[in-house]
C-alpha cells in the first residue's frame, strides 16, 4: 500500500503525522511512503530526513492525494482536500466526527473510508494507539510552563536575606491525563497545587502526585464513557463552582482541562470567579477550542480581564512539535499495523478497535456518533 503524508494546513499546526523514524519502519514492513514537500519542517524534520528514510517527496498536495491509498494526518483534511482522494482510499486522522459533520459528509461524497484517532477505544490493548492521551500529556506539561512564563512571580518558596517569598498556588480543574501531568509539573516547580475533579476515584492519583484534592460529593447524574465524563447535572456543576470558588480566589494560576466528547466544554470558571482573582494572576483554558471552561476566554488569544490574564491557546501540543509528532506517529503507526498489512486492510468490522474508530466505510457512515 502507498501511504501519503500531507502537510498540515490547520492554523498554528506544527505537527506532522509521520516522522522520518516511523517512515523508515513502515518501509521495512513493505509500505511505500510519499511525503508532501515541507510536511515536516515545522516539526524540525527536513525533506532530506524523509528521503534518507526511504520516502518519496511529492511537490504538490494534489499529486499526493491522487497517488496514495492511505492518507495519514494529524487533523482531518478540509472538504476540498478529501475530494482529491481516490474512491476507496482510507483516511486516518483526528476527526471529532460528532462535531464536524461537514468532514463526515465530504468522506461520504468521496466514497472513502475514515478512521478517527480520537475515537480509538480507551482500552488496555489500545494504549499505544491512544493519541488523545499522548498529546494531552504534553499539553498538561506545556500549560504549566506557559503559565509560569506569564505569571510575574516564581513557583517555589524561597528564603533570601531580603525576606521569604511565598510559594505560588495553582488550582487545576480536571485530573485526567492533562491534569495529572500539570499537577506533577507544577509540583516539580515548587507550587502548592489544589485539584478539583468530579470523579472521586481520582483523589488518590492527585494525592500521590502531591496535590490537595478539592472534594465535591457526586451524584447519580454523573455519567462516564470511555474514560470521560459524558454528562453531569447543572446542579452538580453549581455546587462544584461554589466550593471551588474560594480556592480560585486565592490562586495565582488556574488551569482548566475539562472536556465532554461531542459536546461543548462545561463552564467551570464563571465571570464572578475571574473577578475574584488577584491582580496579576493567570488562567489557562485548555478547553477553549471546544467552547471553553472559562467565561471570557478567547480561542488563540490572550485576554486581560481586571488584571487577570486568560490564555486561550487552542493547540498546545503543537507548541512541542518534535515530541508531539514523535508520539503521534507511534500512535498512528500502531493503529495502522492493527488495521492493515502492506497488502491491504483487514476490515474486521466486529473487532472492538476497528468498530470503535471507523467513522465512514466506503462512503457510508457506520459510527454511532454520526448516524442519526
Amino acid at each position: 500500500m502507498i501511504i501519503g503524508v500531507p502537510k498540515e494546513t490547520k492554523f498554528k499546526e506544527n505537527r506532522v503525522s509521520i516522522t522520518p523514524l516511523i517512515t523508515k519502519e513502515l518501509i521495512k514492513q513493505g509500505f511505500t511512503v510519499m511525503v508532501e514537500k515541507g510536511a515536516g519542517l515545522n516539526s524540525f524534520f527536513s525533506d532530506d530526513d524523509y528521503s534518507n528514510a526511504g520516502a518519496s517527496i511529492v511537490p504538490q498536495k494534489e499529486l499526493l492525494y491522487e497517488g496514495t491509498e492511505v492518507i495519514l494526518k494529524v487533523n482531518a483534511p478540509q472538504a476540498d482536500e478529501i475530494a482529491l482522494m481516490k474512491k476507496g482510499a482510507i483516511l486516518i486522522s483526528f476527526m471529532w466526527a460528532a462535531t464536524n459533520p461537514d468532514v463526515v459528509s465530504a468522506c461520504e461524497k468521496a466514497g472513502i473510508s475514515a478512521f478517527s484517532m480520537d475515537a480509538v477505544p480507551r482500552i488496555s490493548r489500545a494504549q499505544k494507539m491512544d493519541a488523545l492521551s499522548s498529546q494531552a500529556n504534553l499539553a498538561g506539561y506545556k500549560a504549566v510552563i506557559m503559565c509560569a512564563d506569564t505569571l510575574g512571580k516564581i513557583f517555589p518558596m524561597m528564603t533570601t536575606a531580603a525576606g521569604t517569598i511565598k510559594p505560588s498556588k495553582v488550582v487545576i480543574f480536571g485530573a485526567g491525563v492533562a491534569g495529572l501531568q500539570a499537577i506533577a509539573t507544577a509540583k516539580r516547580l515548587g507550587a502548592i497545587v489544589e485539584v478539583s475533579d468530579i470523579r472521586p476515584e481520582t483523589k488518590e492519583q492527585v494525592q500521590s502526585l502531591g496535590g490537595k484534592f478539592i472534594e465535591v460529593k457526586g451524584d447519580d447524574t454523573i455519567k462516564m464513557e470511555g474514560g470521560y465524563v459524558k454528562g453531569v447535572s447543572d446542579e452538580f456543576l453549581k455546587r462544584q463552582q461554589e466550593l471551588v470558588g474560594k480556592h480560585v480566589a486565592e490562586a495565582d494560576i488556574v488551569i482548566t482541562t475539562a472536556l465532554i466528547p461531542g459536546r461543548k466544554a462545561p463552564v467551570l470558571v464563571t465571570e464572578e470567579m475571574v473577578k475574584s482573582m488577584k491582580f496579576g494572576s493567570v488562567i489557562l483554558d485548555m478547553a477553549v477550542e471546544q467552547g471553553g471552561n472559562v467565561v471570557g476566554s478567547k480561542l488563540n488569544e490572550n485576554v486581560n480581564i481586571n488584571g487577570v490574564t486568560i490564555i486561550g491557546e487552542g493547540n498546545i501540543p503543537s507548541l512541542l512539535p518534535m515530541n508531539a509528532s514523535d508520539l503521534y506517529a507511534k500512535n498512528i503507526q500502531t493503529l495502522l499495523y492493527h488495521l492493515a498489512t502492506k497488502d491491504g486492510f483487514k476490515w474486521e468490522m466486529d473487532e472492538e478497535i476497528t468498530k470503535g474508530s471507523l467513522i465512514v466505510h466506503n462512503g457510508t457512515k457506520v459510527h454511532p456518533s454520526v448516524i442519526q
